[in-house]
């Protein structure tokens, strides 16, 4: 039996599907509240309890989420008892993927929506596993490839030593841990190095070309010196044609249904992928265009004469790349953005920035903090510290009164955006839409 602590984080539920999709007994612990990420769980009936540590018994192999502490009830009460295994999930993670050809998927922004876009390129080429930091996982036996979203955050990404490796950019975030934007390009250097066959980085990025790595690599782009090159780009509300090149010769022209520069990047990082493992420019070109998103990455529902789109962005660039997409793919209409921040440090570290980002969207709207957020040591900060950079935006909280606040508009794009909960307050704006009519 594995048991889950902490079994709705991303990661950990994505790795609990993978080894139910493989014929083991699962089960876990978390809080009760509803996370959408619990979808795919209760799907296959894995059985979700609250936190007790009289959970665990005797025999259990137990994976421990990298948010809780060894204070944790449950942690104690499972690293005392002799006759249970105890592993954090990164080293679970990191010991799973040694039996497959690996790739892992890194970098400030983009991992989710690229380690999708990966398994939908690999799931028809070979047998493919996958986990996903949106809360998927999907498994099956005797896979050759396993890919996975491997996260800086803590530095847990360096209990990884993949196949291949993706880094899609670099971009200074979670100030919490990491102190300085060269402590963080170091832990990337590492990572890098621990690959053991080709590391595949974006060749535009001001500080990937620079890190000393010495695991042979391929860098991606639309920059002269990139083994990997984009020409030609045409962009418009149906999404983007260009040509790729690889070591300065045409490897073949893709047409496909995304939007912006990021996106574009994510696609040439997986062409890159495919190049490597001798996939034709022809499959690339059918998978990538049949690629349809992951969960809470530009999830967009259209209602009347308004579309509804539901992003994680949670840092001032992914935030700025969602509106620049958004008027490329919606020209006519206007946009109405709608922010939820998820952490004090990176508020504090980020607030011009943020304020900057979302100057690009015709209204602003600022929700607070989660009452759950821990405010780290030293930061006492509120929704104003971005407010105050950006005073045509209107605070907000998440209820009747804010959604029939934003219900008055009409034929526009909310970019509803937050690594937290606010697809809920999408949820009453339509709700608010209806009883109109």
């Amino acid at each position: 039996m594995y048991y889950f602590i902490g079994i709705k984080g991303s990661g950990m539920a994505s790795l609990a599907t993978i080894l139910y999709d493989l014929g083991y007994e699962v089960k876990g612990s978390d809080i009760s509240k509803y996370i959408f990420i619990e979808d795919e769980l209760r799907k296959r009936h894995i059985e979700i309890l609250d936190f007790d540590p009289a959970n665990i018994k005797d025999g259990y192999h137990v994976i421990i989420g990298n948010a809780f502490g060894e204070d944790h009830p449950e942690v104690k009460a499972a690293r005392a008892n002799p006759n249970v295994t105890c592993t954090r999930y990164f080293d679970f993670l990191g010991e799973f993927m040694t039996h497959f050809t690996s790739i892992c998927i890194a970098g400030t922004h983009g991992k989710t929506t690229t380690t999708g876009m990966a398994y939908h390129l690999f799931q028809d080429f070979d047998k493919t596993s996958v986990l996903i930091g949106d809360g998927t996982g999907h498994a099956v036996k005797d896979a050759k490839y396993f890919i996975a979203e491997a996260c800086e955050y803590q530095d847990h990404f360096l209990h990884y030593y993949p196949d291949y490796a993706i880094i899609n950019n670099i971009e200074l975030d979670h100030v919490d841990y990491f102190p300085t934007i060269d402590a963080y390009k170091a832990s990337f250097e590492k990572f890098a190095n621990q690959v053991k066959k080709t590391v595949i980085i974006w060749g535009d990025d001001p500080y990937l070309p620079k890190l000393n790595i010495t695991t042979p690599k391929l860098t991606f782009g639309s920059g002269q010196n990139n083994d990997v090159r984009s020409v030609n780009l045409i962009e418009n509300k149906d999404g983007m044609s260009f040509d790729v090149y690889i070591h300065h010769e045409l490897f073949g022209h893709f047409n496909l249904p995304l939007y912006g520069h990021h996106m574009l990047h994510n696609a040439l990082a997986i062409i890159t992928l495919g190049y490597l493992e001798n996939m034709s420019p022809e499959y690339i070109q059918e998978h990538l265009a049949s690629f349809e998103g992951v969960k809470r990455r530009y999830t967009v529902k259209v209602h009347d004469d308004c579309v509804y789109v539901d992003d994680y962005a949670h840092h001032p660039t992914a935030i700025k790349f969602v509106i620049e997409a958004t008027r490329v793919r919606y020209p006519n209409k206007k946009i109405v953005a709608i922010f939820k921040p998820d952490r004090f440090s990176r508020v504090k570290q980020f607030a011009r920035e943020f304020a900057k980002s979302l100057e690009g969207a015709d209204a602003v709207y600022l929700c607070h903090f989660p009452e759950n957020a821990t405010k780290e040591p030293g930061i006492d900060i509120d929704i104003h510290e971005i407010g105050q950079y950006i005073p045509r935006a209107s605070i907000i909280k998440e209820d009747e009164e804010a959604a029939e606040e934003l219900a008055k508009y009409h034929d526009v794009v909310y970019l509803f955006m937050s690594s937290k909960d606010i697809y809920k307050l999408e949820e009453k704006v339509i709700s608010c839409k209806e009883k109109e009519k």
